[in-house]
């Protein structure tokens, strides 16, 4: 089957609510078969999730409080692109930002939606390697966050019992010890930071 056996058309559309990180759209939608429907959806910029690895093969993670969830999660290091950001170079000032370290190496692991039913944020997912400390790198005023290093098998763990729910960090920890345990390079890239 071809996309446009399931593809859906805008009919029309309204954007009810515009803020600082998303929109929110209401279409009205032709479906494959002729009938209408109306979709709800969040436009988003987009984001990068960097799994940070130290020298000693540990990743940082930071605990923050969740807003939405009403929760203190424990998360990979994440952030939204700023407009016209390069994914790589806002996986770079993320972590430094969060973590306290700037990463020399910055490789792709692979990209997902979020959450396609109702949102189109697409989060890219990058190892960040070659750690270096960055104390000029301030969080952003709006955030506190606790960094937290954790073993693989302190990971799983938590994993295991529960303790770590984020899907952004799920994600791009299976990305990454998919990678490691294989070894496999194919489908990747380096991208060497400036200055380093």
């Amino acid at each position: 089957m071809n996309i446009t056996e399931f593809e859906e058309t805008k009919i029309v559309g309204r954007r009810v609510f515009e803020g600082r990180i998303l929109t929110l759209e209401v279409d009205r939608v032709r479906l494959p078969d002729g009938g209408e429907s109306i979709r709800e959806v969040i436009r988003h910029r987009g984001a990068a999730v960097m799994v940070p690895v130290t020298e000693a093969g540990e990743v940082l993670f930071v605990r923050q409080f969740r807003y939405a969830t009403g929760e203190v999660l424990l998360e990979l290091p994440a952030g939204k692109l700023d407009p016209g950001e390069d994914p790589a170079e806002c996986a770079s000032r993320e972590t430094a930002e969060e973590t306290g370290y700037r990463p020399q190496t910055v490789e792709k692991m692979g990209e997902f939606y979020t959450a396609p039913g109702f949102c189109d944020e697409l989060i890219r997912a990058f190892l960040a390697t070659d750690l270096v400390p960055a104390p000029e790198a301030e969080a952003d005023a709006d955030e506190v966050v606790e960094v937290v290093t954790l073993t693989v098998d302190e990971y799983s763990e938590m994993v295991a019992r529960g303790e770590i729910r984020d899907a952004k960090t799920l994600a791009a920890m299976a990305m990454w010890e998919r990678r490691r345990n294989s070894k496999l390079e194919t489908g990747n890239w380096q991208h060497r930071m400036p200055g380093s």
